[in-house]
């Protein structure tokens, strides 16, 4: 058996994780380090700093730089080999920005060994010392701009796969050179979290990743290139501005599984990695946590982190502004479709805190009475006079759809959607919104993904992320999008972006190439080692007879909702 072993980073919002594997897809060691927690001197609340007036949401790069060191000490703790590395990947969370200095580049091929990474880096290797995250909500008006001149969503998602959105780069970008100008004039090297990383670990930059850079709202997916056009509204002309933003930004690996370069002297020196360690793209979350299992046609992940991501593999691009469409991180020919919500896991646990908060018995596990309150309810949450009830729950400003905070109750009748009243004596709240939030938030996702499906419900989802833990909540799941084959949770599921990293780094090693000149797919790779009985178990059955119909006889009244909370 080889002895060679494969490193998968996820650098996230609150936290950088590692996971080791074997060839035969066995865990060998995981590691993690949380931002508040292990680096309080950045007093950052979950990873992130925020500016409520202008609607931002940012971290500091040097914070990331700092926790990778600890990480690093703490594997080398748990005795993790480093000698035993043949390569590694990673996942960045998504849509962030690095703007490295004129001197970034002399600054990492000169890392000392004796020395940690994060005093040889910071501050002077960035021209803006921090990242906006994907909460952020301060383009607005760099949004609608883009759109404008574009020619609209459809048009815009049309040529990179997304209507405008907050948090994608390409406004992002816009912003910081209209409100930073000498920071972004002082920039040489625009990366996104994921080539940052891979950066990091060269020491030199690295080429962005051929999925991760379709969260810019600037890369034509059916061209394989950047739009010029969408470069010129961000760089502010079409000719010497846009050539050098081009510049700044670098070029992009259309090959996932890319050999980049071996690893920085550095990690030689300072932990014993083998000096022929390959470095291979580090791409986004999102398109990771698709390569931690081997996905069929019509099969779904939903991620249910702080965030909900739902994730498809499709051979169609289909775009649309209702949903995202990625190049696939691996497989040229296959895109990956997504939806991503801002309320995820936080908005759950709001209604979890209100309902215990009000309770006299208290219970160990915080999500008992939740739960109860989920499984003891009927779908629909139905009224003695046959009312169904809807709820729509955005503690944050939301992304899809694009509406304000807020919380709203509905019921609907013989087909008709009413408002509910303040003092709507038929909700029992908030125990009833405990089963209502997470049926909204599947049948948002349901009535996004049906265009993507061919039969209007999965054939199998698999969710991963911390709620996946939670058996009430992937039973709605279940009920709501009726997957023929049931919901399955993966067993490191809460590590997934690990993990469909470390895959990757595997399979850009081990991968076969036939006599034709065919390299191995990355799907037919993981499905000849995969052991499906040790690595997912069944959660739900998933599609039951009446219940998928009667969830699909209100679609049409929570888009109408969807309409109403959009336009106040």
């Amino acid at each position: 058996m080889s002895e060679d072993l494969f490193l998968g980073f996820d650098l996230s919002t609150q936290q950088i994780k590692c996971i080791a594997i074997d060839a035969n897809l066995k865990l060998v060691c995981q590691a993690n380090v949380e931002f508040d927690v292990d680096t309080p001197e950045y007093k950052t609340k979950k990873g992130v700093y925020t500016n409520p007036t202008l609607n931002e949401v940012y971290a500091p790069v040097a914070m990331w730089i700092k926790a990778f060191d600890i990480l690093l000490r703490k594997l080398r703790a748990a005795e993790l080999d480093f000698s035993k590395v043949r390569s590694i990947s990673g996942a960045g969370q998504q849509h962030g920005s690095v703007y490295w200095s004129s001197r970034a580049e002399e600054l990492l091929a000169g890392l000392d060994p004796t020395l940690d990474l994060e005093p040889q880096l910071g501050p002077e290797a960035f021209s803006h010392e921090m990242s906006p995250n994907w909460q952020d909500h301060s383009t607005v008006a760099e949004c609608d701009f883009i759109e404008e001149k574009i020619g609209g969503p459809d048009r815009l998602a049309e040529i990179t796969g997304s209507k405008s959105h907050h948090r994608f780069t390409g406004p992002q970008i816009l912003r910081v050179r209209h409100r930073h100008a000498d920071r972004y004039e002082a920039t040489s090297r625009i990366s996104l979290v994921s080539n940052f990383f891979a950066s990091l670990l060269l020491g030199k930059f690295a080429p962005l990743d051929v999925s991760d850079v379709c969260g810019m709202n600037l890369w034509d997916l059916e061209k394989g290139r950047f739009d010029r056009g969408l470069l010129a509204l961000v760089a502010g002309g079409s000719g010497a501005e846009t050539d050098e933003l081009i510049t700044k930004l670098g070029p992009v690996e259309l090959d996932g599984g890319k050999d980049l370069g071996n690893i920085s002297p550095y990690y030689v020196k300072k932990y014993g990695f083998p000096e022929d360690c390959i470095i291979t793209p580090i791409t986004g979350d999102n398109p990771a946590t698709i390569l931690a299992l081997p996905l069929r046609p019509q099969d779904v992940i939903i991620s249910l982190g702080t965030s909900t991501t739902l994730l498809i593999s499709t051979p169609v691009y289909k775009p649309s502004p209702q949903y995202h469409m990625f190049n696939h991180p691996t497989t040229k020919g296959l895109y990956m479709g997504m939806l991503c919500y801002c309320n995820g896991a936080l908005a759950r646990e709001k209604i979890r805190d209100e309902i215990n908060v009000l309770s006299e018995k208290c219970s160990e596990d915080t999500w008992y009475l939740f739960n109860k309150a989920v499984d003891e309810a009927e779908p629909l949450l139905p009224t003695t006079d046959g009312r169904k009830k809807l709820g729509i729950y955005f503690p944050l400003p939301e992304i899809v759809p694009d509406a304000p905070a807020g919380t709203w109750r509905f019921s609907v009748s013989n087909g008709k959607l009413e408002t509910a009243k303040e003092d709507e004596k038929s909700w029992n709240i908030p125990r009833d919104d405990a089963r209502a939030i997470l049926e909204s938030q599947n049948l948002s996702m349901r009535v996004r993904a049906a265009p993507m499906l061919s039969e209007g419900k999965p054939r199998r989802v698999y969710v991963v992320g911390g709620g996946s833990r939670n058996a009430s909540i992937c039973k709605v799941t279940g009920e709501v999008l009726g997957p023929t084959d049931g919901v399955y949770k993966l067993e490191l599921g809460s590590n997934a972006c690990a993990l469909g990293s470390a895959y990757k780094a595997l399979w850009s090693v081990k991968r076969s190439t036939d006599k034709a000149g065919e390299i191995e797919t990355f799907e037919d790779f993981l499905a000849s080692r995969w052991d499906e009985s040790s690595m997912i178990s069944k959660v739900d059955e998933g599609y039951r007879e009446g219940v998928w119909e009667n969830y699909g006889s209100v679609m049409d009244n929570f888009t109408e909702a969807e309409g109403l909370i959009m336009h106040q």
